[in-house]
């Protein structure tokens, strides 16, 4: 039988600059998604987002996959990953004038 789960790891925050959500551990899934929504109507440039992955949940590093953030209220943007070992997180480079309210949770399966 599959096991899957969501998990916000982001909600109502506000962004701006380099910023990345809390650690998630989901070494036993085999696939994830991704989705991003625009809480508020960004301020300023929306930014992209990327997929980073950690083998002990402290140190990061990027693993290639990049999405746009969402560019209006209410708009979702989204990623597929996989073969992403133990932690993932997602970190955002918002442009100094921008300011995202976001809400961003994780769906594993495995």
């Amino acid at each position: 039988m599959n096991l899957s789960t969501s998990a916000i790891v982001a909600r109502n925050t506000e962004w701006s600059g380099l910023r990345h959500t809390e650690p998630y551990e989901a070494g036993w899934a085999t696939e994830a998604i991704v989705f991003v929504r625009a809480l508020k109507a960004p301020r300023g440039g929306a930014g992209r987002a990327h997929v980073e992955i950690s083998g002990d949940g402290m140190t990061w590093v990027r693993d290639g996959t990049s999405f746009d953030l969402p560019q209006e209220k209410d708009a979702v943007t989204f990623a597929r990953i996989a073969h992403f070992g133990s932690w993932l997180r997602i970190a955002a480079d918002i442009p100094d004038d921008g300011i995202q309210t976001l809400l961003v949770t994780l769906h594993l399966k495995g």
